[in-house]
């Protein structure tokens, strides 16, 4: 299922959009007498002071954007927008998508839609003759409010608004030809991973009905539309028919030519990625969503055992074997789940000092923590051969938590701790009762850590017998009861637990999903009559890589010595 280690060289028919995605129809002026004037064409006029080089860095983005120079727009995007964010605006917003748009357009007129009343930073739906980049810079303007600032309601509709005006635009239901745009791969993977994100936060954000003020309640209560889930799946599935990329996934898949299938949408690079990364998106939302079947169903199509194009963009591909090897988890296919995080922890490891010189460094480093304290979870649930220097690791990091959830109920506090670091911020499906002041944003968490808690409590004594049977060939019944402070008809209970529990599900071949049961322990008995039969298989050392890396520690110690 999982490629071998990678090499350093390896680094270098459509769904119609809800309502909710036309800005032009969230209001009709004439309805409120308040905002009779609403729709009038007015002038964005903002005394604001933006620097020279801010100002040189807008019309290159428009520029480049316009030429589709995505080599440039990747140095931009990548480097020069994170640098200059550090320099001009680490505490407070880049300067406002209104003043932007009259900066880039040469003092375009827009027209001024008012969603709804007290609105802080009004949207606007700007007629322009390349709307792209206007769309584009403010998805880059309240992602930087989402990660540097803190949002307010009104940033998370208008963002909301954004996102939906850039996938009309993309998706152009109304048009039989794709839409003139190019974008970095980067950029697109960021787009699908920030829009699930802010999604994901707002319904943290609704769910904390306790803290909210009556005007964000009354807004909540009249915009339902606003991160409905339905709207964001919609949204992905849309991208995925769109583009084909399924069909063309499937194609491959049988040694056929991608392009064949692919149409007139689906050649382009813009829709191809953004059809290829909203699957890994929805890979993560049925995570959110606690459906980790319909999770892997998602990836039926998608081969992990050959380099796809989640490997373009690393978060990409840290992210998707974060999710399939959560999804494996839970579900309790822990070879498959020790298979996923060793294979990209390995991967992170070997090409860390890549990771440090990009922004990405931080989201990376933290998703490995998180991978590394899953799969000490696995490992104690069903121990498994690891590779040596993820193993080296995880003991360096977690080896105090092993040795304890390997010691029956005392371990259950350390895989509650541990499970809340690593486990993804669930969430709900719809919205809570805005009537009742409680906060119920972390109850989908809690109700998953239980769910995982009931499955840890059925094999807490697994370890212990194992460690008993590991001792002999054959063994009395009543004395292993005697060794557990049991009974014998408890001992055979627990027996049976474990048989069940060190068979598995694991994957062979096909897609994700599948996977035939088969014993993952090291250790297999059957009991006749009174006495249990005990057999271990040993699995010979892998000696060779451990000499191989020794011998180029070696080398490099005499070199150094050799150079002083």
């Amino acid at each position: 299922m999982y490629r071998e280690p990678f090499d350093e060289d390896d680094v270098a028919a459509e769904v119609e959009l809800p309502a909710a995605y036309a800005p032009d129809d969230l209001l009709d002026p004439a309805e409120d007498a308040e905002y009779a004037g609403a729709g009038e064409t007015v002038s964005v006029q903002q005394e604001i002071q933006i620097p020279d080089v801010i100002r040189t860095f807008l019309f290159a983005l428009a520029r480049n954007v316009q030429e589709h120079n995505t080599w440039e727009l990747h140095s931009m995007y990548e480097n020069t927008f994170n640098k200059l964010t550090e320099k001009f605006y680490p505490k407070q917003p880049w300067p406002d998508p209104d003043a932007v748009a009259e900066i880039i357009e040469g003092g375009c007129v827009c027209v001024c839609f008012f969603p709804w009343p007290g609105m802080g930073r009004d949207f606007l739906h700007w007629v322009s003759p390349d709307v792209a980049v206007n769309i584009l810079y403010r998805e880059l303007y309240y992602r930087h409010i989402y990660s540097k600032l803190q949002p307010n309601i009104h940033d998370r509709f208008n963002s909301y608004l954004n996102y939906c005006e850039l996938f009309n635009y993309i998706l152009n239901n109304n048009s039989s030809e794709p839409v003139d745009l190019e974008l970095p791969n980067q950029w697109l993977w960021d787009i699908i991973d920030e829009f699930i994100y802010q999604f994901q936060a707002f319904c943290h954000y609704r769910g904390k009905v306790k803290n909210k003020s009556d005007e964000e309640l009354e807004m909540l209560r009249e915009r339902p539309d606003i991160w409905n889930v339905h709207n964001v799946l919609n949204v992905l599935y849309s991208l995925i028919q769109k583009s084909k990329i399924n069909e063309q996934l499937r194609v491959s898949k049988h040694g056929g030519d991608m392009l064949e299938i692919a149409g007139e949408f689906g050649s382009r690079p813009l829709y191809r990625m953004l059809g290829y990364f909203s699957i890994i998106g929805l890979l993560r939302v049925q995570c959110l969503l606690g459906d980790y079947v319909l999770a892997l169903k998602t990836m039926e199509n998608i081969e992990l055992n050959k380099k796809g194009l989640f490997a373009k963009v690393t978060a990409c591909h840290v992210t998707t074997y974060y999710y399939v090897g959560f999804a494996y988890m839970m579900m309790r296919r822990y070879a498959d789940a020790i298979s996923a995080f060793a294979h990209i922890l390995l991967f992170v490891s070997r090409t860390k000092q890549y990771h440090t010189r990009s922004y990405q460094h931080e989201m990376i480093s933290k998703k490995s923590e998180q991978m590394y304290a899953l799969l000490t979870i696995c490992v104690a649930l069903s121990p498994q051969r690891v590779d040596e220097s993820v193993h080296t690791l995880m003991r360096e990091k977690y080896g105090e938590q092993l040795s304890k959830m390997q010691k029956g109920e005392e371990g259950i506090t350390v895989f509650e701790e541990l499970f809340n670091f690593a486990c993804p911020k669930f969430i709900w499906p719809v919205p809570p009762n805005y009537n009742v002041a409680v906060n119920a944003a972390q109850e989908p968490s809690k109700y998953q850590l239980q769910r995982f808690l009931s499955e840890v409590n059925q094999q807490l004594m697994v370890p212990t017998i194992r460690s008993y049977l590991k001792l002999y060939t054959t063994l009395e019944t009543e004395k292993l009861a005697t060794f557990l402070e049991s009974t014998p008809d408890e001992v055979r209970t627990q027996l049976l637990v474990f048989k069940h529990k060190t068979r598995q599900r694991r994957w062979e071949s096909g897609s994700v999903l599948d996977g035939e049961y088969a014993a993952t322990s090291d250790l297999d008995l059957y009991l006749k009559e009174d006495m249990i039969h005990i057999a271990e298989s040993k699995v010979g050392r892998r000696v060779g890589d451990w000499f191989i890396r020794n011998i180029n520690k070696f080398e490099d110690i005499i070199s150094n010595m050799n150079r002083r």
